[in-house]
């Protein structure tokens, strides 16, 4: 591959992983309540952690798709992002295998829910992209 073109597919996944975290952080951010109710779904967390991570975890959504957008600490937001869609994924791998109904939370708020397998599914070629990523900006270095 060519640096040339290395350079553009970078910069194509960068714009549209972090792009995805900035909506999916935004809409999180627009209404906390119902993403508590969201996290609270998967009864993994007491009360207080479900509060706790519908008020962080659209904020570092956020800012890592700030900085990925941005090319900022890139591989650090690429990891950072990396880590949240894995964590994401195993939390709802465990509500499926619980057999839980649920509203994965991630891109809307409210509304008719989808299936959790759809969720689990659109994340595994975001994880493929985020690795993409690492790998092309490992090789810059």
């Amino acid at each position: 591959m060519t640096d040339s073109t290395r350079k553009r597919l970078t910069v194509a996944l960068r714009v549209v992983l972090g792009g995805i975290f900035l909506y999916a952080g935004g809409m999180k951010i627009a209404d906390p309540v119902t993403f508590a109710g969201n996290v609270a779904a998967y009864k993994l967390l007491p009360t207080f952690g479900n509060y706790l991570v519908a008020t962080t975890l659209p904020w570092v959504e956020l800012l890592c798709g700030l900085l990925l957008v941005t090319g900022c600490r890139l591989r650090a937001a690429t990891l950072i992002g990396l880590l949240m869609y894995l964590l994401f994924v195993v939390a709802l791998t465990s509500a499926i295998v619980r057999g839980l109904d649920i509203d994965c939370g991630c891109f809307r708020q409210g509304g008719p829910k989808s299936s959790p397998w759809v969720a689990l599914l659109r994340d595994l070629p975001l994880i493929a992209g985020m690795l993409l990523l690492l790998r092309l900006d490992g090789r810059r270095r």
